[in-house]
């Protein structure tokens, strides 16, 4: 492969999660706004383990697209083909907390500016300079968005990217859980590595067994490596006959856990950088899965994500310290 410049881009959300801090003096939630969106979640957590990374995207020309701006540069992700849109407001999303951790999601996006990326905004030297081409699907609940989308993963597979694809789907933001189903096995057939959670294997196949559920997407779809995240049971990984599982890191404190699957992807991707697709071993595939479940441990315990990824050194003194 020709010398990249770019380690992965990825395309699609860049939005606020206003999240719960507290109550004010009068007994009203008080909301942080924090910087959020999968695909640059998983672009931060790459940019701390050194990778470089670009993204493709839109927000809108206000104060939230402003400070999305701000902090994704902050944290190294190129942004020269995020644009600013100059009429539709950034996308809010407004997380509430569940006492365990778990989240569930209001959406301020009918429209938002991120699905008003158009397949002309689409800059192919970007993608066509990347070693990997990284994707959801909240890029494509939408059609105009969704020619971005899937114009940006035909020049990736054109340039001889690696395709890297998480679902992540959230039903709010679907005219119909249909529509979730066919983009997502749209997505299954494009991608190199997929990163799928157990409740998405649930979605699409109607089954809780999944190594049941990983053999389905493996005979349709001829993924190379599917890997599935199973929250507080680990995950696992599905490569040619090997199927390999790695136990979670379960924490006292966590506080939520609002980019545990974005890290998890990332600290994948950033595996895949360092060791190709090609001859994996079962050690391999343990190693990536604990170096992956570790990382997604530790940010439960830190409100946001994007600003607050763990680095390299972090994760393995704190697989060291569970040994």
């Amino acid at each position: 492969m020709n010398k990249k410049s770019f380690d992965v881009t990825a395309l699609g959300e860049l939005l606020i999660d206003f999240t719960e801090n507290g109550t004010s003096s009068q007994g009203n939630p008080l909301m942080e706004a924090n910087p959020g969106g999968a695909p640059c979640n998983v672009l931060a957590m790459l940019e701390r383990l050194g990778k470089k990374t670009a993204f493709i995207g839109k927000v809108g020309r206000d104060m939230f697209g402003e400070q999305l701006k701000t902090a994704v540069q902050e944290v190294g992700i190129d942004t020269r083909n995020l644009i600013m849109d100059e009429t539709v407001h950034t996308t809010l999303a407004f997380v509430h907390t569940y006492p365990d951790g778990d989240r569930d999601f209001s959406f301020y996006r009918n429209p938002g500016a991120d699905m008003m990326l158009t397949k002309d905004e689409v800059q192919k030297d970007l993608i066509e300079s990347s070693r990997i081409f990284h994707f959801g699907t909240l890029s494509s609940t939408h059609a105009g968005v969704r020619e971005a989308t899937r114009h940006a993963i035909e020049l990736a597979k054109a340039a001889g990217c690696i395709v890297t694809f998480d679902p992540n789907l959230r039903p709010p933001l679907w005219n119909s859980l249909e529509d979730a189903k066919a983009e997502i096995e749209y997505g299954m057939t494009k991608c190199d590595v997929l990163k799928i959670s157990d409740n998405e294997v649930e979605f699409l196949f109607g089954t809780s067994d999944y190594d049941k559920g990983a053999a389905m997407i493996r005979e349709k779809y001829n993924i190379p490596l599917v890997l599935i995240t199973m929250g507080k049971e680990g995950s696992r990984a599905y490569y040619k006959d090997l199927r390999v599982e790695a136990a979670p890191f379960l924490q006292e404190n966590t506080i939520e856990t609002t980019g545990a699957g974005d890290t998890f992807c990332a600290s994948t991707l950033n595996y895949v950088l360092d060791h190709g697709l090609e001859n994996l071993t079962e050690e391999n595939l343990k190693e990536l899965l604990t170096f992956a479940n570790a990382a997604a441990s530790l940010i439960t315990t830190r409100k946001g994500a994007l600003r607050v990824m763990p680095d390299r050194q972090e994760v393995l003194d704190f697989i060291a310290s569970r040994q």
